[in-house]
């Protein structure tokens, strides 16, 4: 803002008392301080765009207490005036850029070292130069999804997590570092959101809600690893996948077309589009990732077409964040619990089946690269609450997928059985599997549960299963030509097959419509 005249004339006046400061000035320019009216609308015009001078400014995820990622090339971002130079410097590596036209800035910088000794940030400007201190460089994750994601450790008016309270009295853990993001919608892309890097402890834990199952997952990958974690979570209850999407990402999925038309905000088959994506992930694109873990799909059970259509909306969610990332980011994901919807939800799902169809889709995903999942048929202590309690199963057997496939460890289980061929025998269905984890057993000592057997007519009968060396075989008195299994196939089974490591099998019927 240009100074009126009297406001002028004042500055003017005390420049001419400040001998040291009005020579300095005069020195630069000489007709500061003589005295008449033109003289002093000149200073006027002069002295303002320096006081509006712009200072450097951060995003809100690069602060203090950060954790960036280890072996990648470092982005710095901002804004500032446009034109502006800016110096960015930190562990000896420098970098000079100029603020575009638009003030937006971005420099990288050569990759760091994992090492858990607290370096300093510089961002130096000609207004300013900020510093962002106690930097960790490490492995870094992006934990989104809807609320079994975000479910933190403790709740008000919910159960706590299985085990919360002795997380809560273990000392700090200055190595993680947790970043919990704002609730926001808009309808573009924003610049920036809200949120902070605070050190793991208690207090952290129990403030921000951080995720539970992001924490023993970070936990796990930290005691592992021996190394810095930043965990940042991006979570929001209640949502479904398509707005947690760039609207871009559909358009090589031809079933997804009516989404990928759409106008921007717009709603499509009852869910509103982006809105989340567009404040909660894309301010944080140029940090870069060692990979994203994720938990949703509960909220799409409802939607009409999700056994059609979610497979490909999770192709498209993956590759778009791909994309916005520039990364070839992992993505290691939870399959849905068991949960009775249909009877808690009674309105919106007609069938018990409804959830199995989603879990099928959500194992087609697997043909992605880069990703895997999680299964959690025996982590459901009550079938009514669609919020398991036992989130650190969950966490850790998101980290072993991490460590074997990101971090290449061997050994560690992270998946149960999966079907892999049917072979028919008479009146027997022999069924075979693959990661076996040392063999086939029941996880309770009970005759094998939740398979059944159709012939011809597709008609379904329960089935006896027992195991032989490693395969299943699968009988049933009302069915003399078996053609069809399934197992698990139901929103509530919560099936006893197990590997020799006690992982659960994965759900799945042999033929699909």
């Amino acid at each position: 803002m240009i100074p009126d005249k009297a406001t002028a004339a004042k500055a003017a006046s005390k420049e001419c008392l400040m001998p040291a400061y009005s020579q300095h000035l005069a020195s630069r320019r000489p007709h500061l301080c003589r005295g008449l009216a033109a003289g002093l609308l000149f200073t006027a015009a002069l002295v303002a765009p320096r006081l509006a001078a712009a200072e450097v400014v951060l995003p809100h995820i690069l602060s203090d207490h950060m954790v960036v990622q280890a072996g990648k090339p470092l982005v710095i971002w901002g804004k500032a005036d446009p034109g502006e130079r800016i110096l960015i410097e930190i562990a000896g590596h420098k970098a000079r850029v100029a603020a575009g036209a638009d003030g937006r800035w971005r420099a990288t910088l050569k990759p760091l070292t994992a090492g858990a000794s607290p370096l300093t940030l510089k961002v130096k400007g000609s207004a300013n130069t900020l510093e962002v201190k106690d930097v960790l460089v490490g492995e870094t994750w992006l934990a989104s999804g809807q609320s079994n994601m975000r479910m933190g450790l403790t709740e008000t008016g919910k159960q706590p997590v299985f085990g919360a309270e002795d997380v809560y009295a273990l000392p700090a853990r200055p190595q993680i570092r947790l970043f919990k993001v704002a609730r926001q919608k808009a309808s573009a892309p924003a610049e920036d959101l809200e949120g902070r890097w605070e050190i793991c402890d208690s207090q952290a834990l129990k403030n921000s809600q951080f995720s539970a199952a992001a924490y023993f997952f970070g936990r796990r990958l930290q005691d592992e690893l021996k190394t810095p974690v930043g965990l940042i979570d991006s979570t929001w209850g209640g949502t479904r996948i398509e707005v947690w999407t760039p609207p871009a990402a559909y358009a090589p999925f031809p079933a997804l077309e009516r989404f990928a038309k759409a106008a921007p905000g717009a709603k499509v088959d009852g869910s509103p589009l982006a809105g989340q994506y567009n404040a909660m992930i894309a301010p944080l694109t140029p940090y870069r990732l060692a990979g994203v873990i994720w938990y949703q799909g509960e909220s799409n059970v409802t939607e009409p077409l999700a056994q059609a259509d979610y497979a490909d909306k999770m192709r498209a969610l993956i590759g778009g964040w791909r994309s916005a990332f520039d990364q070839d980011l992992p993505f290691y994901y939870v399959q849905i619990a068991p949960h009775l919807y249909h009877v808690a939800r009674s309105t919106q799902v007609a069938s018990a089946q409804a959830a199995a169809e989603l879990r099928e889709a959500q194992e087609q995903v697997l043909d992605t690269p880069g990703t895997g999942m999680v299964i959690t048929t025996d982590l459901v202590d009550d079938l009514f609450d669609i919020h398991p309690r036992n989130k650190r199963d969950i966490g850790e057997r998101l980290a072993n997928i991490a460590l074997t496939r990101t971090y290449g460890r061997a050994g560690l289980g992270h998946g149960g059985p999966r079907f892999k061929s049917l072979t028919i025998e008479g009146d027997r269905a022999v069924l075979s599997f693959e990661d076996l984890g040392g063999g086939l057993k029941s996880s309770d000592g009970k005759p094998l549960s939740w398979f059944a057997l159709a012939g011809a007519d597709g008609v379904f009968h329960a089935g006896q299963a027992v195991i032989e060396a490693d395969k299943v075989i699968v009988t049933s008195s009302q069915v003399s030509a078996p053609v069809q299994v399934r197992f698990g196939w139901d929103e509530a089974a919560r099936p006893n097959l197990v590997s020799q490591q006690g992982l659960p099998a994965w759900p799945f019927r042999t033929a699909r419509p």
